[in-house]
């Protein structure tokens, strides 16, 4: 019989290992449900962080009304799990991937983000041929300069021009205040109500000309203490608060979410009285935009990340070589990736193993 670890202690787990903590993340996800729930909005959250649908139906069961996902590739996997509401929040471009897209409107309700007619003509034509009908919103720049036609009088002709074409249907639009996540509280609040300004706006514009604008999307785990506040949007996308991580904690001054997320590694060598190393480097966790940190010790500290090594600076610290340490994640995006499995723990014994399904799923 193959081994598992399910009902035994994470210290029996060979190193490098992804971990969640069940209990903080499915708060975390109760949390942020209901902070839209409370606001009047929808919940669609992200999953471009976790990649794995059994987390989705963890969202979906806490009361999220569809997935969100970056990558058609992902949204082929939830398809494939069960999952129907999906919003691709982005692009797709290509013959093949548009030909992708179509077909997987057979069997989920796909919507997919656009920004340029150049994106409606060819749905539209895929879609015609194979006799689907693909829901579409159209990317609002409300001031990232990414992705996005600018708000009011090109949105709208964007928005006649999906309405008018066979195979393609106009369900709203989207935006993304990613400018204003790392702001400061007062910053960022007058950032996000701009942004939503737009949007609104914009909304008004496109239902005075007689189209109907079902979806206003909007919103990431970094403003969602702002963003649902102002009027005029009905769902939020925020998803990767749903882990937390060292980023979201000092980089987004995100507050009121648990982390969840670590990386169990194993100290491997320990050459001098203050340093140590363990074997969790860049391949296993990410440093960038901000580094992990050692959970529950303050006499060890995460000071750099080599490939395949985990550089540690020691203060009055008795760790010992094959001591096991997690670390919280330093940006949980950047961190699950690196991973094939995930280890889903409850009071430190492994309750259940997923696999990271769309993990590589870049296309």
């Amino acid at each position: 019989m193959p081994y598992s670890p399910i009902g035994k202690s994470i210290q029996v787990l060979d190193t490098p290992a992804l971990l969640v903590d069940l209990d903080k993340m499915e708060n975390n996800i109760q949390k942020m449900a209901a902070r839209c729930r409370d606001s009047g909005l929808h919940w669609r959250p992200h999953a471009k962080g976790h990649k794995t649908p059994a987390i989705a139906h963890k969202q979906l069961r806490a009361g999220a009304i569809g997935i969100t996902c970056a990558k058609l590739g992902e949204a082929e996997v939830l398809a494939d799990a069960g999952i129907s509401d999906i919003l691709i929040a982005n692009q797709v471009v290509g013959r093949e991937k548009v030909a992708r897209l179509v077909n997987l409107r057979r069997r989920a309700d796909v919507m997919v983000a656009v920004d340029d007619p150049v994106h409606i003509r060819a749905i539209s034509d895929a879609a015609t041929d194979v006799g689907v009908n693909v829901r579409v919103l159209i990317e609002v720049d409300v001031g990232m300069k990414r992705c996005g036609v600018p708000p009011g009088d090109p949105t709208l002709a964007l928005a006649r021009q999906t309405h008018a074409a066979p195979g393609v249907v106009f369900a709203g639009i989207m935006g993304y205040e990613g400018h204003a996540m790392s702001l400061d509280d007062a910053a960022k609040e007058a950032a996000c109500r701009k942004a939503v300004g737009e949007l609104s706006k914009t909304r008004n514009l496109i239902e005075d000309a007689g189209l109907c604008v079902g979806i206003v999307s909007a919103g990431g785990t970094g403003t969602l203490a702002f963003t649902p506040d102002f009027p005029g949007i009905t769902e939020i996308q925020a998803g990767g608060g749903i882990f937390m991580d060292t980023y979201y904690r000092d980089g987004l001054h995100v507050r009121g979410l648990e982390h969840a997320l670590s990386v169990l590694t194993t100290v491997i060598s320990r050459a001098a009285p203050d340093r140590a190393v363990a074997d969790a480097g860049r391949k296993t966790t990410s440093s960038h935009p901000s580094l992990p940190e050692v959970k529950d010790r303050t006499d060890v500290v995460v000071t750099g990340l080599a490939a395949e090594h985990a550089l540690l600076s020691l203060t009055n610290s008795d760790i010992e070589i094959g001591d096991k340490i997690q670390f919280i994640s330093g940006y949980s995006d950047m961190t699950v990736f690196l991973h094939d499995q995930i280890y889903g723990t409850r009071n430190d014994r492994v309750e259940v193993v997923w696999d990271i399904l769309a993990r590589g799923k870049k296309q």
